[in-house]
């Protein structure tokens, strides 16, 4: 895969209470593409954070639900998420 479809895999970290207790053992969660697989969310983590290597990828699906805002009802978007074991130094972002 290309670099440049590498770097739209991971969307964003997801910051919880329990991906920031995961971290003291080099676990770090990110929302991903739907359609991404575990070898290319292992690259793209290798491309985005270099000198890191990537144990382990777990994907998550996470489907929509249903949401209430005053009187208006609605669903939130269905999504994936990844939560990849890093072997080595801690990640910057995520340094507390």
């Amino acid at each position: 895969m290309s670099k440049e479809k590498l770097y739209d895999v991971i969307k964003k970290p997801l910051i919880t209470e329990k991906s920031v207790s995961a971290t003291e053992n080099g676990q770090y969660t990110f929302e991903v593409k739907k359609n991404a697989t575990k070898i290319e969310i292992a690259q793209a983590v290798e491309l985005a954070f270099p000198g890191r290597k990537v144990k382990s990828v777990n994907t998550v699906y996470m489907p929509s639900h249903s949401k209430r805002m005053g009187y208006k009802f609605g669903r939130t978007d269905s999504s994936k998420k990844a939560i990849v074991t890093i072997e080595g130094e801690p990640l910057e972002f995520m340094q507390v």
